[in-house]
């Protein structure tokens, strides 16, 4: 048996093979890191936030395929997953998911006492999530929650307090996060249907790609406001729409509800995310 024959079941457990979610977890954590600094971040911090974001990201990646071991197999996109196919034990995942969260303790270690504080309840939320799936519709606005978590965190690390441009930040993320999950959750709908499994996408049903459209549209009104606020130069408002363009390019993928082609429109979100932080990057500058 080969070494990567061993490890390659742990790798596709935290996904590390498709780092789409690393990035959508990662985007909004620089947007605020940038902004928090007015565009002069301490390297060393980035640093953290970026080798936390993929720790973090992992451990999610873990506990879900944890929550949802006796599911996967019966949904085709998932059906390969370590655990859906007995490769890896639910103990085994367990062990993984500890190693990662104390990987990642000891990262936020480096930095001050209100940012570990906050980290340790984005942590509960994030182990929480996979589990909301089975009691509500909701489970994207807990996940919403999850992954804007490194904004007030990088606030904090750099400012030591949350000015009120953090929540205005985390709130234009939420929104963003719960279209790009929901449109996630319409690629699997059917499957969901048919085992149990909650999400916006079922809820919302035939105005999904509306109020998808919606939440993008919201997200970006924020995010103007913001950088009218912070008084941003133009170059942000062209990655503004920049990012506009691709939601809206999402639609048009989205528009026959197809299965993959709703999968490719959250993957699409990563140049939504991309163009964002290329905005703020830019609008910063002297």
């Amino acid at each position: 048996m080969s070494a990567f024959s061993v490890i390659s079941p742990y790798i596709r457990l935290m996904r590390m093979d498709r780092p789409i979610g690393t990035f959508l977890l990662l985007w909004p954590t620089l947007w605020a890191l940038w902004l928090a600094s007015a565009g002069r971040p301490d390297p060393t911090t980035v640093l953290i936030f970026i080798t936390g974001t993929f720790v973090m990201r992992a451990a999610g990646c873990v506990i879900n395929d944890y929550a949802d071991r006796k599911f996967d197999s019966r949904v085709e996109r998932t059906q390969a997953r370590p655990l859906a196919t007995g490769e890896l034990s639910p103990r085994q995942a367990l062990l993984v998911f500890f190693v990662l969260l104390i990987l990642a303790f000891v990262l936020v270690l480096q930095l001050n006492l209100v940012t570990i504080k906050l980290s340790i309840f984005g942590a509960i939320i994030a182990a929480l999530y996979p589990f909301t799936k089975r009691v509500t519709n909701l489970p994207q606005l807990v996940l919403g929650v999850a992954f804007s978590w490194g904004i007030p965190m990088s606030y904090t690390a750099l400012t030591h307090s949350l000015p009120w441009e953090a929540w205005i930040l985390f709130a234009a993320n939420f929104a963003w996060i719960v279209a790009y999950d929901t449109q996630y959750a319409m690629a699997d709908r059917e499957d969901d249907l048919k085992i149990g499994v909650k999400s916006t996408a079922i809820l919302f049903g035939r105005f999904d790609n509306l109020i998808v459209g919606l939440l993008h549209l919201t997200a970006l009104v924020i995010l103007a406001s913001l950088g009218w606020a912070k008084q941003l130069g133009v170059q942000f408002y062209l990655g503004l729409l920049a990012a506009a363009l691709f939601a809206v390019y999402q639609q048009y993928l989205c528009r026959n509800r197809d299965s993959a082609l709703c999968f490719q429109a959250f993957l699409n979100n990563n140049w939504f995310g991309a163009m964002v932080f290329v905005g703020i990057v830019l609008g910063l500058l002297p």
